[in-house]
């Protein structure tokens, strides 16, 4: 292909009619329309939702899951009050609009919420540092679960989760949202397929690790929990408005950052986990190694290793390295006859045959956060494995945990991911969990 049809093919993003004609694997359906008419018919039973942790994530997600065919949003548990408050008048509010009588309960502590008989499931957006706990105790009380990426805050936190979801039988939803993508989806199938050939290197970019807590301390507002928000971390952690965002009610005013508990060691994974959750999870899907792992990971900065690396049995290699100018979260495939690179809004590849045939020009960045909560409800009613699976969650949180290890090593760390253990290294053994506060266990 020509250098000038390369270009025109990258800023159509193969949207424009000129690509409706291509060969490509299929036409893609409108994912989201197509999913929600099953919902719609027959009937269902009505499921009733718990919201866990009503920061800004869940806050956007409620909007979604409070408007699927047959599911009501019924309680929210948050240690913030105005949180709690937030959420109950925004879902008040809807039911309101909809000319439903619903009670609308919130709750300081999740376990008064998971005490309720009439919750059928839970969505758990809370910082990483809760997400096992809370979600482990959902499974013995019998709540199907959709769980925020990176599933959990260690390796060992993620082991005991698999095993408590298939000990009580529960669904459990990884908010990988990037597997309900129609452009992620096809990438992964022409990769697959060996459209583009044998395998040998994927760029994934998503971002470094997380650096040490360096946050002033300031004045806990009076209506927020913050040794509840705390929980099990052992780390002193002061109060700091950065980590749990204030919002505003009069006027109304929703967060304005992300919790920055993302950036630190203490309290997070940095960008490693944080987009690595959904950018190495693309990469390992993509080249078959869900619910597997790396053998090798080598940080950056280690004599001349320039990007994290992530060395894999197969022969193919990951690592988190830019794939154009712009440094783009996504993923760029390198085959031996040709790649594919596709982010959120974009899929570009070597040639036209790899581009998919579409209905409509929307098609290709269909899906998404919706589709994935659809698929969760979906699953719940049918009683079977979601898009992205407890193990599946689990292995893509594995790999970026993995990749922080290597980092605060800064040394080259074996692993087996048969066995999820590490290979004769008692030093990096000691990060498969961190000791929590007294009071909590795993």
């Amino acid at each position: 292909m020509s250098q000038n049809k390369k270009k025109q093919l990258s800023r159509r993003g193969f949207m424009g009619k000129g690509l409706l004609g291509v060969a490509g694997a299929g036409v893609l359906p409108s994912l989201s329309m197509a999913r929600e008419e099953e919902l719609r018919s027959p009937a269902q039973q009505t499921l009733r939702l718990g919201l866990i942790g009503l920061g800004r994530q869940n806050n956007g997600m409620m909007g979604s899951f409070i408007s699927i065919p047959d599911v009501e949003v019924i309680a929210g548990c948050d240690v913030y009050g105005i949180k709690r408050e937030r959420f109950k008048q925004r879902a008040e509010a809807y039911y309101k609009e909809q000319g439903k009588k619903i009670r609308i309960d919130v709750y300081e502590n999740y376990h008064d919420l998971l005490a309720r008989k009439d919750i059928d499931a839970v969505v758990i957006a809370t910082p990483d540092h809760w997400h096992a706990l809370i979600a482990i105790d959902a499974c013995k009380a019998g709540k199907d679960i959709y769980l925020e990426k990176p599933l959990t805050f260690t390796i060992r936190e993620g082991q005991e989760l698999v095993k408590a979801v298939r000990q009580n039988n529960i669904v459990l939803a990884t908010g990988s949202m990037q597997r309900s993508y129609a452009n992620f989806q096809h990438a992964v199938r022409m990769v697959q397929k060996g459209r583009i050939g044998k395998i040998s290197k994927v760029y994934a970019c998503s971002g470094g690790p997380p650096k040490p807590f360096d946050l002033p301390a300031e004045a806990v507002p009076a209506d927020l929990n913050w040794e509840m928000w705390l929980g099990p971390l052992k780390a002193d952690i002061p109060y700091n408005h950065e980590l749990n965002p204030p919002i505003s009610l009069n006027p109304p005013e929703n967060e304005k950052l992300w919790g920055a508990w993302r950036w630190y060691k203490e309290t997070g994974g940095g960008l490693t986990t944080d987009w690595g959750a959904h950018m190495f999870d693309i990469a390992q899907w993509g080249i078959g190694m869900d619910r597997n792992g790396p053998i090798e990971i080598v940080p950056a900065g280690y004599r001349d290793t320039k990007f994290l690396t992530f060395n894999y049995s197969n022969g193919v290699v990951v690592t988190e390295q830019p794939f154009d100018e712009k440094e783009s979260r996504g993923c760029k495939f390198f085959g031996s006859d040709g790649w594919i690179e596709v982010t959120r809004s974009s899929y570009n590849a070597s040639d036209p045959s790899l581009y998919p045939v579409l209905e409509n020009e929307k098609d290709i960045t269909g899906g998404g956060g919706r589709v994935h909560h659809i698929d969760f409800i979906d699953s719940v009613r049918r009683r079977k494995d979601p898009i992205a699976p407890v193990e599946v969650g689990h292995s893509t949180c594995v790999t970026c945990t993995l990749g922080n290890i290597a980092y605060e090593l800064m040394r080259p760390i074996k692993w087996d991911p048969k066995n999820e253990k590490f290979v004769n290294d008692p030093e990096a053994e000691k990060h498969m969990h961190r000791e929590y506060r007294a009071g909590y266990r795993l």
